[in-house]
C-alpha cells in the first residue's frame, strides 16, 4: 500500500498499514499548499480538538514535498513538546514514549518528508509494525487510508470532561493505551 507523507497521521492511517506486509510513501507527492495534513495533526489538550502545526518554507522552485523545507517560525520545536506535555502529561504512557519523540522536535533544518518519515519510524516501532518499507516511483501513488471512518471509543484521559474526542494523531492512542494500541489496532483489522 501507498501512504501519503503524514505527521502523526489519525488512527485510521496506522489501522490500515498495521496488518501490511509492504508499505511505501510518496515522498515525491507535489505541494501543495491547502495540504495542511502533511504537517498538521490534530490533539485533545484540556479545551478540546488543538491543532498543531509545523511551519514550512518553500524555496523558489519548489514542487514536491520532498523540496519544502520546516522553518524555524515560532519556535515550533519548543511549543510542541509544551502542549503535548500539557495535553497528555496525565496519560499514563506519557512518560514512557515523549522521550521517543523529542529528538523529532528540533531546530536542524530538515525537509519535511523527512521529518514525516522519522516520526513515522518512530510510530511504528512504538505500535510493533513491522512492514516492510519499499521506494515507489515519483507520480505512481494511489493512496490507501481509513480518512474520517469513525472508529471504536477507547479510554483517554479527558473523557470524563470533554467526552470521547474522535480523530485525533496517533499520539492520542499512544499516549491514552500505551503498549495497548497495538490491541487496538489489531481488533480494527480482525475480519478486514
Amino acid at each position: 500500500m501507498i501512504f501519503p507523507l503524514r505527521l502523526f497521521p489519525g488512527i485510521g492511517y496506522y489501522a490500515a498499514m498495521y496488518g501490511c506486509r509492504e508499505v511505501s510513501f510518496d515522498t515525491y507527492a507535489r505541494y501543495n499548499k491547502a495540504d495542511k495534513d502533511t504537517h498538521r495533526f490534530a490533539i485533545a489538550d484540556t479545551r478540546g480538538l488543538l491543532r498543531l502545526t509545523v511551519p514550512v518554507s518553500r524555496p523558489s522552485g519548489a514542487r514536491t514535498w520532498h523540496e519544502i523545507n520546516v522553518s524555524d517560525h515560532g519556535r515550533w520545536w519548543e511549543t510542541m513538546p509544551i502542549a503535548l506535555e500539557s495535553a497528555y502529561g496525565r496519560t499514563p504512557y506519557f512518560e514512557f514514549y515523549i522521550d521517543r519523540l523529542m529528538p523529532l522536535f528540533s531546530p536542524e533544518p530538515i525537509a519535511v518528508s523527512e521529518l514525516c518519515l522519522h516520526a513515522d519510524k518512530e510510530v511504528r516501532r512504538i505500535l510493533d509494525i513491522r512492514a516492510l518499507i519499499t521506494d515507489i516511483p515519483p507520480g505512481d501513488a494511489v493512496y490507501y487510508e481509513r480518512a474520517g471512518q469513525e472508529f471504536q471509543p477507547y479510554w483517554q484521559v479527558r473523557a470524563h470532561e470533554l467526552g470521547f474526542i474522535g480523530g485525533l494523531s496517533i499520539l492520542d492512542l499512544i499516549f491514552n493505551l500505551g503498549p495497548e494500541a497495538q490491541l487496538y489496532l489489531a481488533r480494527l483489522n480482525e475480519g478486514k
